[in-house]
């Protein structure tokens, strides 16, 4: 059986850096020669990063990424790495974009798959299955591939296919077994969601087994808008055997020998049913696609030394999971957006003692600016807590006390009840932004997904900044973040910003409990209607008061208008706020009504 070495390049990528793209896979397909490598893959659209939303319809966008691919497959012959075979994601064309009015029906812009050998393109796939859900939109911009492209190198027969392939049976997994290949490589950029690493062993074992032939699955790594990508590549084979995994949230090189079957054409038995699975449903006869086979002329470089063995990375728990989400998403973000720091509210309590904790971690204290903003009704703990986490992390702490400006307005407005409340908040906000535009800083805001779900924040105030990166993550587990923050190698947050009762002190002896339900009770509550799409009487009968119910849904859907003005902040659920979830402001349907 012949051998190959396959490296799984879990990479980042940053859209629209085509130059910086093209550069990250010669760097790459170089330490992967360096360690013997003689097929490297790197995710889905590399060269053009991803999510590219309506760049896809520029005509320049696309020639250059064209263009790009070209230049990369000479320039890694002129690196010396022409006998290598580099499996790259990019965006191609073969038509119109569908907006124009030249259109043609089955052309148009392509989610592709190169594999470049030689200093040339030996071959194409394009995507066939288009996912159009969640944060997903590709029916909107690209047309279906029809044929799956086969690849012989190295004596063995590689299928190409791309991300959402893998999620749906039949189509290229189907044409994958006729074909009989030894390998299907499967580039991605899936992007994170908490446990969604559960989801992802199953699923290649059962594209492993509906082909017959070993996968290998290797995932982008990094942060790009509201989105993160978390790694997590591996190799299965066709019997649902893991043979290596890379860690999530890391960018490595994932290297492991395979031996596999020598390339003969011939039809693959289906392999074994991963257990407790359903019996295979048979391939939809109108899903069955086109089979294009491809020999590279020229041989491999050859093996000089092993095995490698590229072990599989121990998994980690929930809190740690999300923590390595939100550090990256926010890093990612400052980074790839060109901002040389943030500056946050630092109020004392749970939410922006976490944020804080999370800047610091994911930008180090020299980059994070702590403001304290105490106004004539902020508790002495509150500022002492504030000051307290300044002190254990490191970060820049100032303070600048706003009931001056407070009393300014008010000399000159008569205002009273919660609009004297939302003044605060709104002062804060003006100051934070204003010293973000003397110093150059990313305003951070620090509201959860629990807060923003049913309006419990001000406009222009509390909810003014760039990023928010709890925009995703409900109260209670804040709490828990914080508790597994604490636990690590220091203990950053407060102990007091954890136990007291929440806050906004913009009244004497105000509490969140004043306005809002008990927060356990609460975010189960929106865990169904936001991420489950439950209506009034599924709520009801999962054992809710009804009452509680109508008025944590009239919360919520009163308060889309806040939540359409809102920053972006790093998804790490289903459903987050913003891509996910689009509803009209103007809506009069209410549940039970």
């Amino acid at each position: 059986m012949p051998s190959l070495r396959v490296a799984l390049a879990q990479v980042n990528s940053t859209v629209g850096d085509i130059p910086g793209n093209a550069a990250a896979v010669r760097h790459w397909s170089r330490v992967a020669a360096d360690a013997g490598a003689q097929l490297v893959a790197f995710p889905e659209m590399m060269l053009t990063g991803y999510p590219i939303e309506d760049l896809v319809f520029r005509d320049s966008f696309v020639r250059a990424s064209q263009g790009a691919l070209r230049t990369l497959a000479a320039d890694l012959a002129a690196d010396g790495l022409g006998d290598i075979a580099v499996v790259v994601g990019y965006v191609d064309a073969d038509g119109p974009a569908p907006t124009s009015a030249d259109a043609v029906p089955g052309s148009g812009r392509r989610d592709a798959s190169a594999l470049l050998f030689g200093g040339g393109i030996a071959a194409t796939y394009f995507k066939h299955h288009l996912p159009n859900y969640g944060v997903f939109d590709e029916d909107r911009y690209f047309e279906p591939g029809d044929s799956l492209t086969v690849v012989r190198v190295g004596g063995v027969d590689v299928g190409l296919t791309v991300c959402e392939d893998l999620w749906q049976a039949g189509g290229p997994f189907a044409a994958a077994r006729r074909a009989g290949v030894g390998l299907v490589v499967n580039i991605n950029a899936s992007p994170y969601e908490l446990n969604k690493d559960d989801i992802r062993l199953p699923l290649v074992k059962r594209r492993a087994a509906e082909a017959g032939a070993t996968i290998a699955y290797v995932n982008m790594v990094g942060g790009q808008d509201e989105l993160v990508f978390d790694g997590d590549s591996m190799i299965v084979t066709a019997a649902g055997e893991l043979l290596t995994r890379a860690g999530q949230f890391t960018t490595e090189l994932l290297i492991h020998d395979l031996e596999l079957p020598e390339a003969d054409a011939v039809e693959n038995e289906p392999g074994p049913a991963p257990a407790a699975e359903a019996p295979r449903v048979e391939e939809r006869t109108n899903d069955a696609m086109g089979i294009t086979r491809v020999t590279v002329a020229g041989a491999l470089r050859p093996l000089t030394d092993g095995p490698a063995v590229g072990g599989i990375a121990d998994r980690v728990n929930d809190e740690a999971e999300i923590w390595s989400a939100l550090t990256l998403g926010l890093r990612d973000y400052v980074e790839k957006n060109g901002f040389r720091s943030i500056v946050l509210g630092l109020s004392g309590g749970i939410d922006s003692a976490v944020v804080a904790a999370i800047a610091v971690d994911a930008l180090g204290p020299e980059r994070v600016v702590g403001l304290s903003m105490p106004s004539g009704y902020s508790s002495t703990h509150s500022r002492d807590d504030a000051a307290d986490l300044a002190k254990r992390t490191g970060l820049d702490y100032r303070s600048e006390p706003i009931q001056p400006m407070v009393d300014a307005f008010l000399a000159n407005m008569s205002l009273s009840g919660l609009a004297v409340e939302n003044l605060q908040a709104r002062v804060r906000g003006v100051i934070l932004m204003a010293l973000s535009n003397q110093e150059g800083h990313l305003v951070l805001t620090t509201g959860n997904k629990s807060e923003l779900a049913v309006g419990y924040s001000t406009l222009y105030g509390d909810s003014v900044g760039g990023f928010n990166p709890l925009k995703d993550v409900p109260k209670t587990m804040v709490w828990k973040l914080a508790r597994w923050r604490n636990t690590q190698a220091d203990s950053p947050i407060p102990e007091n910003s954890i136990s007291k009762p929440p806050s906004a002190e913009l009244r004497p002896g105000q509490v969140d409990s004043d306005s809002l339900p008990d927060y356990d009770l609460l975010d189960a509550i929106l865990a169904g209607y936001i991420d489950g799409d439950q209506g009034r009487d599924d709520l009801i009968a999962a054992g809710h008061d009804a009452a509680l119910v109508d008025r944590v849904l009239r919360m919520v859907d009163l308060a889309e208008y806040k939540r359409r003005q809102s920053a972006p902040g790093t998804k790490i659920s289903i459903k987050a706020f913003g891509r996910d979830r689009r509803l009209p402001i103007t809506n009069r349907f209410r549940e039970g009504v």
